[in-house]
């Protein structure tokens, strides 16, 4: 008995060496070797300051700047500690409440000028997303070029310099991210 005690004592501590300290170790050697920024949470920054992440989405509510995807985690809105889709079905009167509320907003705010693109009515399933489609940008320029006093073809041609294209040119489709068309936006003006 004692020797099967030691045996799985020594085991115990093995694999707490192996997998608790080597193998995470090991990753995240690899991980800075050869993803340095991805390892470090792919974060922007302006003047040495970091002022966001390209994987995070951030509230923007000036009419100067594009708008990101609606937040569905809480009272703190793009809390990564809060992650996770509101969980209501497509028939349930809150979601059918807010996304005609956010409509509303969208049309005041863009004159109405065409079909407001879904992804600016919905959250996305972890509620952080960071991407806009490419239609949610468009849809959105004629408001940003008027509060930037600039022509809308910029505004358009910039959108088109920030998309970024389907990944592996397989995966998802093309998209803006929000934050690096906001800051591409504030470089002009």
């Amino acid at each position: 008995m004692a020797k099967i005690t030691l045996q799985s004592l020594l085991m115990l501590l093995v694999m707490t060496v192996v997998t608790g300290l080597l193998y995470p170790l090991v990753i995240t050697l690899v991980a800075q070797t050869v993803f340095p920024k991805q390892a470090n949470g792919s974060l922007i920054m302006v003047n040495g300051k970091v002022i966001g992440s390209a994987l995070l989405g951030q509230k923007f509510s000036q009419d100067k700047y594009f708008y990101t995807r609606p937040s569905s985690t809480g009272s703190y809105p793009y809390n990564a500690a809060g992650s996770g889709g509101s969980n209501l079905g497509p028939t349930n009167e809150d979601l059918i409440k807010q996304m005609k509320e956010r409509a509303d907003n969208f049309e005041k705010t863009n004159h109405g000028n065409s079909k407001i693109p879904t992804d600016l009515i919905t959250s996305s399933a972890s509620g952080l997303d960071p991407h806009i489609s490419v239609a949610a940008a468009r849809y959105q320029a004629q408001r940003v070029a008027s509060a930037r006093r600039l022509n809308v073809e910029i505004v358009r041609n910039l959108v088109d310099k920030e998309t970024e294209q389907r990944q592996w040119l397989i995966f998802g489709e093309p998209r803006v991210n929000v934050l690096k068309l906001n800051l591409a936006l504030d470089e002009l003006r």
